[in-house]
């Protein structure tokens, strides 16, 4: 290969790698971004203690409590302004046994997310092999499932076809 086909081979990766998407993708891969605060930075810490004892100290439990934060996950939702207590599975709300019992009227699969999981696990390995060396921006999840995208506007159309009334919607080259 000569030299100036290796300099725009390596100009062309260079000013792909430079590209950035401003699409889903930046909700399914959450950074922090640019110098302003960070939301989860925000949460006030309490003060640390000297134990009485460092021989007594309990054992470190990972997403748990411990002497200073005894309850990480319901100090984080009460300062965020939500409901400690909505961490409590006691089964389902009262509030929200009709919406449940609407939505399982024809039957419900047990144990759903974990075979979901599985699924998307398997699906997204299955297609996700196309950027093997991380080159450039990578979004194993679009790859993944692009061939099951409905297009929005032709469903549209279908629907209109058949009298079924649909909201309008933005024009189709937005």
């Amino acid at each position: 290969m000569s030299l100036p086909r290796i300099l725009v081979i390596i100009l062309v990766f260079t000013l792909a790698a430079c590209s950035s998407r401003k699409d889903e993708t930046n909700l399914r891969r959450i950074k922090k971004t640019g110098n302003g605060p960070d939301e989860f930075s925000i949460i006030p810490g309490k003060p640390l203690q000297s134990p009485e004892s460092y021989a007594a100290l309990p054992a470190p439990t990972p997403d748990g409590g411990n002497l200073t934060d005894q309850s990480p996950n319901a100090d984080g939702i009460a300062a965020l302004g939500g409901n400690p207590a909505a961490l409590n599975e006691t089964g389902i709300a009262p509030n929200e046994r009709g919406l449940v019992a609407h939505a399982a009227r024809y039957g419900v699969t047990p144990g759903i997310r974990q075979t979901l999981a599985k699924e998307d696990l398997k699906l997204r390995k299955r297609s996700g092999k196309v950027n093997i060396f991380r080159i450039g921006p990578s979004d194993d999840y679009s790859l993944a499932y692009k061939r099951q995208w409905l297009d929005a506007f032709a469903e549209e159309r279908r629907l209109r076809r058949l009298g079924i009334a649909t909201p309008s919607s933005p024009p189709e080259d937005q």
